[in-house]
């Protein structure tokens, strides 16, 4: 039965879609542009930001339409700055490197801080907290413990910091005389849940908050495993010392922090809320 789950569309069905869909076609196509400082996106009129594509619950498109929390966030934003905010939707791959490049001012999308990470960006104050986990198929009793990932299959977004970061389970796992198994990479986590439901990998490795998301859509497919690795930070990036374009970031993140607007989306989207997180960014190394 599970061959024939549907998961959210991927960049290339999204492409196809967006020709035919005014609403989402309305959102890329800023790509020309390139990344300026605060008073040059002013002068300019306009700030480029790229998005993940498919990461729920930070963002996604429903109906045509961007959604998810980053999304949201970034929606409140819009109503601060005096520039316009175009955004690209495209694969995790593209986003970072986008940044770093300059083709994008910004990148709005769930992006775990790391120490490696912020030799090439400037990231802002965190937007939420998280650790990895892993997720199984569900009543799949093989697995019952990290123990029980000895030598198991594992799927992971590649480029992502969930992949930077097995080693933390890797250690776990020589505690108990066991190793990592295969690891998978994907262009995308859609395509790692597919492969997880049909067997093809035995787990997946991803955020706590995103796994909750694919659990609560698909409860009868998957099911939450344990932790597998220390608590983490998540934020948004802009190109290294832009430091005028980071201070707005900050600056409405820090207000949204005190209105209790950005705890109210937290508790829509994830059904809890990170009140206690540093003002600053914090890697995880």
């Amino acid at each position: 039965m599970t061959s024939h789950i549907k998961f959210p569309m991927d960049r290339r069905s999204l492409l196809k879609a967006a020709a035919a869909t005014p609403a989402l076609a309305a959102f890329g196509f800023s790509s020309m542009a390139h990344a300026l400082p605060l008073d040059g996106i002013e002068k300019r009129g306009f700030m480029t930001v790229a998005t993940e594509d498919d990461y729920r619950p930070f963002e996604f498109t429903e109906n045509g339409k961007p959604t998810g929390y980053d999304q949201e966030l970034l929606d409140l934003m819009k109503k601060t700055v005096k520039f316009e905010v175009k955004q690209d939707i495209i694969p995790w791959t593209g986003i970072l490197p986008g940044v770093t490049t300059g083709k994008y001012d910004a990148a709005v999308t769930a992006i775990l801080i790391t120490e490696e990470r912020m030799k090439s960006l400037d990231f802002t104050s965190p937007v939420a907290q998280s650790e990895n986990f892993f997720l199984k198929r569900k009543g799949d009793k093989k697995i019952t413990s990290i123990k029980d990932l000895n030598g198991l299959s594992l799927g992971v977004e590649a480029g992502s910091a969930m992949l930077k970061m097995l080693p933390q389970l890797d250690d776990m796992l020589k505690t108990t005389g066991g190793k990592l198994g295969k690891v998978v990479q994907y262009q995308g986590y859609p395509e790692a849940y597919q492969d997880l439901a049909v067997g093809r990998v035995d787990f997946v490795v991803n955020t706590q908050l995103s796994l909750a998301s694919v659990v609560k859509e698909k409860p009868d497919v998957f099911e939450m495993g344990l932790a597998v690795s220390k608590p983490s930070y998540i934020a948004w990036a802009v190109q290294k010392g832009n430091t005028g374009l980071l201070k707005a970031f900050n600056d409405f993140l820090a207000a949204s922090r005190k209105d209790g607007s950005m705890y109210a989306l937290q508790k829509k989207w994830f059904s809890i809320t990170f009140e206690s997180m540093p003002d600053h960014p914090v890697a995880n190394s």
